[in-house]
């Protein structure tokens, strides 16, 4: 396995992979997710979102050359506010790993470098978000050092 970055042109390399962590979403929160996104749009999406300098996409990749997992993270410059110091920040938006290869420690080598890749970005903190279902996603957080700090709570009519 070698870890490799995605350009915004090889956005279409992480469908499949988005495609199964959106499901598994769709399925826990249907009223947050919409079930079945088109994947032009989806590809485009991820396309133009890669193309933000603050945004990567780092992959795991087989000597054979198929995707094993990605995470895709953003640097993030946060100014001081009277109630926090200024911070720089990469926030970890997705992670997924092909279903055959987790607890393989693909996970855990992707936020591994997400966040030796971070603290070079100059940033001092690795954040993410998780949802209660996903307890698989919070292990591997909890594993690499991420401890919750906030709880998000909705209210939808």
């Amino acid at each position: 396995m070698q870890l490799i970055e995605i350009p915004p042109a090889g956005a279409r390399r992480l469908l499949p992979l988005l495609q199964d962590l959106h499901a598994l979403h769709a399925t826990h929160q249907p009223d947050r997710h919409t079930a079945a996104p088109v994947e032009a749009d989806l590809e485009a999406w991820l396309t133009d979102w890669l193309a933000d300098d603050s945004v990567t996409a780092v992959a795991a990749e087989s000597p054979q050359g198929s995707l094993l997992g990605y995470a895709l993270y953003q640097i993030e410059t946060r100014p001081m506010l009277p109630v926090r110091p200024a911070e720089t920040r990469a926030m970890l938006h997705h992670i997924a790993v092909r279903k055959n290869w987790r607890r393989m420690g693909v996970g855990q080598a992707l936020v591994a470098a997400v966040k030796a890749r971070a603290v070079q970005a100059g940033a001092t903190v690795v954040a993410t978000t998780y949802a209660p279902f996903n307890t698989a996603s919070a292990g591997l957080m909890r594993s690499m050092g991420l401890e919750p700090v906030l709880t998000l709570a909705e209210w939808r009519p």
